[in-house]
């Protein structure tokens, strides 16, 4: 029982230990800190196979200027790309079915500052999520998630929520 805690332990903080830049966990569906604010929602399909888990992510006061999304199988450390990177601009919008957190419920938001940094795969910051949070919400509509996503996060960039250095 032991190896398997400590084995649980190293795959939580093995990007750490590689150099990876600096680990923050989310933990809420509404994130704001370390330059970067991050809201969750799920947007109910009429069948849970067309259920999407919609990831939105805006720069917070930091130059990042690239963004990549992993899911992460913890047991295994088995990784697969949900967003191989692309510029982060104004805002990235990333749809994921929310099956694919059976088998990848971690969800790794890494944040560059150059495009060599992200050629590199040398994140400055990485936000990471142990699963959908438990504090998303769900709609039915489209237009109701987008419309909680913009006033989640006009709220937490407002309120600074989320961890600081």
């Amino acid at each position: 029982m032991r190896g398997v805690a400590l084995a649980l332990v190293l795959l939580t903080y093995a990007p750490l230990a590689l150099g990876q830049g600096q680990e923050v966990h989310g933990e809420n569906s509404v994130f704001a800190g370390h330059g970067v604010a991050i809201a969750w929602g799920v947007l109910k399909g009429p069948m849970e196979e067309q259920t999407q888990v919609i990831l939105r992510i805006l720069p917070a006061g930091e130059a990042y200027a690239y963004v990549s999304v992993e899911a992460v199988d913890p047991f295994t450390g088995k990784r697969q790309p949900v967003l191989a990177g692309r510029p982060l601009g104004d805002r990235v919008d990333i749809r994921s079915p929310r099956g694919t957190f059976a088998d990848f419920p971690r969800r790794e938001v890494h944040l560059y500052r150059t495009a060599g940094d992200w050629q590199a795969q040398k994140p400055s910051v990485t936000v990471y999520y142990l699963g959908v949070p438990d504090t998303t919400p769900e709609f039915i509509s489209e237009a109701a998630l987008f419309t909680y996503i913009d006033q989640a996060l006009a709220k937490g960039r407002g309120a600074g929520q989320g961890r600081k250095p």
